[in-house]
């Protein structure tokens, strides 16, 4: 018996419906317009062939069919813009409450470490009806994280976070790429996604024993020295952190900026770019001193420390320590 090949890919997220409902449509108008423009220079090849007794005569434009012709195609493609720039947007913009999983992509291997601790390589473990938000960062050269049955494709660069995420809403197992040349062995940088069940992910997660990425973080933000600047009295000199995460900061120029994953990245390996106003840029850099593992793992710290009061920790602020000015 043959087997039937699918034309589409599974879908199993919910953008994976409105990714294809444009693509149909693109598909839809564009054999359109050419079964028309066929059409037509099938007729006027016909109609207007060379004949004997037949001269050919000169016709004007018609200001009333350029019009036409360049109006209504205008609206067509604006429909694609305003279509596509919706489904755009809503990739873009992650959801507040969605699951963190922090990726960090190598030649020629995915890693992936979840807020709980838990680690995993090529293989994702994610449950189904959960959005899902990836934190992602290359630790050599530019990758991209593709997964077809999600329908999302997001480069992944060295020296900074992009994100992704996908609402699963299919359990199974679906195939995961790197959708950008990468190098030799670039073919073979594959994985997969397992969507479960919760019941069946929350026994997964609980099979680990691993240390909440947090509470990682927290010790090394101790053993790094971190904390004797960046203290949650006003005697540190260092900002201090409880509270900062997605919040603005002032800055020595004038600047206020959002301190999101890449403020408090950069800030990390890069202290001095971003210094913040009322403090010295004394901060030594942990550049080539910490792994990507360990960085992710700092951020998180931080970013925990906006949920909880102020003062109940050492929380501080990893952006451009200084000390303060009297």
């Amino acid at each position: 018996m043959f087997q039937t090949m699918p034309l589409w890919p599974a879908r199993a997220s919910s953008m994976a419906n409105n990714v294809d409902a444009l693509y149909i449509f693109l598909l839809v108008v564009s054999g359109m317009m050419t079964l028309l423009i066929f059409i037509m220079v099938v007729f006027f090849a016909v109609r207007y062939r060379k004949r004997p007794g037949h001269h050919a005569e000169q016709i004007d434009g018609s200001h009333a069919l350029e019009i036409t012709w360049s109006v209504i195609p205008f609206f067509v493609f604006m429909v694609f813009f305003g279509w596509g720039a919706w489904i755009y947007f809503q990739e873009r913009k992650p959801p507040q409450n969605a699951a963190e999983v922090y990726t960090v992509a190598k030649q020629w291997m995915w890693k992936f470490e979840h807020m709980e601790g838990q680690r995993e390589i090529n293989e994702l473990h994610v449950p189904i009806g959960r959005d899902v938000k990836m934190i992602m960062t290359s630790q050599d050269v530019i990758h991209s994280f593709f997964v077809p049955a999600f329908r999302i494709k997001q480069d992944v660069l060295p020296g900074r976070y992009t994100v992704a995420w996908f609402h699963p809403t299919k359990a199974g197992t679906y195939h995961l790429y790197c959708a950008e040349y990468c190098g030799t062995q670039h073919s073979g940088m594959v994985g997969s996604v397992v969507v479960m069940e919760p019941k069946d992910y929350e026994a997964w997660m609980g099979g680990g024993g691993n240390q909440p990425l947090a509470v990682t973080g927290e010790r090394l933000f101790s053993e790094l020295g971190c904390i004797t600047c960046h203290r949650a009295d006003t005697q540190g000199r260092g900002p201090t952190l409880a509270g900062i995460y997605n919040k603005p900061v002032l800055l020595e120029d004038g600047r206020t900026v959002t301190a999101d994953d890449n403020y408090l990245r950069e800030s990390i390996l890069q202290p001095t770019a971003k210094v913040v106003n009322g403090f010295k840029p004394i901060m030594p850099t942990f550049q080539g001193q910490i792994s990507d593992e360990q960085l992710n793992a700092l951020v998180a710290y931080v970013k925990s420390l906006g949920q909880q009061p102020s003062g109940q920790t050492g929380g501080k602020s990893i952006a451009a320590a200084r000390p303060q000015t009297e």
